[in-house]
């Protein structure tokens, strides 16, 4: 058996963006079958991204809600039964928090309405203490609607340990961080320019951390990223991953790295389908699309041992799972309604 925590929406932040789910859901997955079993849902607001701490004892997550709500963020217990019990929760200084990331006792939030990124520190108990940095970005691009303004859409922990990136979706760069004597500071040197009016939302880096792939919300494409001599991740190569029929507006909304490095995957919420890539070098061979049975195919993530995708339609209440196959296609095995509004997945 496998554990794992889906967040969900439990509220609607507009008129045609959230949910109606019960917060944060516990979940086992048969490693046999693929089958799922809701073990518990504990209540939390618009938990849209968790995080869990490297020793697997705690779990944090972001209330997506506008500043004039006070957004917070907030630290869960996890017991030998799997179950959360809430640590404590602190104020989070911005909009519509969209994303964490934990690092040792250092916790890590982008805000996409304020176009920030925040850091925190936790005790030895996994308690959160008051925010202690604060970074504004600054900025606007092509795109007048989405763009106004500068949205940090996620934080990433580079494979060194000691360098974040911050794809920023308003403002068409990746910004970068150096994290060093538990003090994050700004590293322009090394923030990556991503083509205008793209929308970078989300990367992932492969193991060595030489190479990367930023998914760009408002294009739909993969802004291929290597290092150069000087250590500086420049784009290298912009790749499709929408169909030439697709006539919709493109909505990317989250990639992964199969643990084995040889396969790519994204998903997009208009497509409601993963496109699957295989890894040749700097490149990406377009392998094929799994169509889901749902709507807003919200995010995605991929068991630890590598068997095993497990996709979120926020809107249509599903959640699908897929067998991976040696060829790296996906096989669908099981689906299920039981976690309303589904929008993240975290491993144990």
């Amino acid at each position: 058996m496998t554990v794992f925590y889906v967040g969900s929406y439990t509220e609607m932040i507009t008129d045609t963006f959230g949910g109606k789910g019960s917060g944060i859901y516990t979940v086992s997955l048969d490693d046999t079958t693929g089958k799922l079993r809701c073990l518990y849902a504990t209540e939390s607001l618009n938990p849209a991204y968790l995080a869990l701490s490297e020793d697997k004892r705690y779990l944090y997550t972001i209330t997506e809600v506008e500043s004039k709500k006070e957004p917070k963020v907030k630290a869960f217990k996890i017991y030998p039964d799997f179950s959360l019990s809430l640590i404590n929760e602190v104020s989070i200084p911005g909009s519509l928090p969209c994303h964490i990331a934990c690092q040792g006792k250092h916790i890590f939030i982008a805000c996409y309405g304020t176009g920030n990124m925040l850091h925190y520190n936790t005790t030895n108990e996994g308690a959160l203490l008051e925010c202690n940095q604060n970074f504004k970005h600054s900025g606007s691009s092509i795109n007048k609607v989405r763009q106004e303004g500068p949205h940090a859409h996620q934080v990433v922990i580079h494979p060194n340990n000691t360098t974040l990136f911050v794809p920023d979706l308003g403002i068409d760069q990746v910004k970068a961080y150096q994290f060093e004597q538990n003090v994050l500071r700004l590293n322009h040197s090394q923030d990556i320019q991503i083509p205008a009016g793209f929308g970078p939302r989300h990367l992932v880096f492969n193991r060595n951390g030489d190479l990367g792939y930023v998914f760009n919300e408002l294009t739909a494409e993969i802004s291929i990223i290597k290092q150069n001599e000087y250590q500086i991740f420049r784009v290298i190569d912009n790749v499709k991953t929408l169909p030439d029929s697709f006539q919709a507006i493109p909505s990317a909304s989250a990639i992964r790295l199969h643990p084995n490095g040889q396969f790519l995957y994204v998903a997009n919420r208009t497509l409601n389908a993963l496109t699957i890539f295989k890894i040749k070098d700097s490149h990406l061979e377009l392998l094929g699309y799994q169509y889901g049975e749902g709507t807003t195919l919200r995010e995605f993530n991929i068991s630890p041992n590598g068997k095993w995708l497990i996709a979120c339609f926020q809107d249509s209440d599903d959640t699908i799972v897929y067998k991976i196959k040696e060829d790296g296609l996906l096989h669908q095995v099981f689906k299920t309604k039981l976690l309303v509004s589904p929008v993240c997945v975290a491993f144990l």
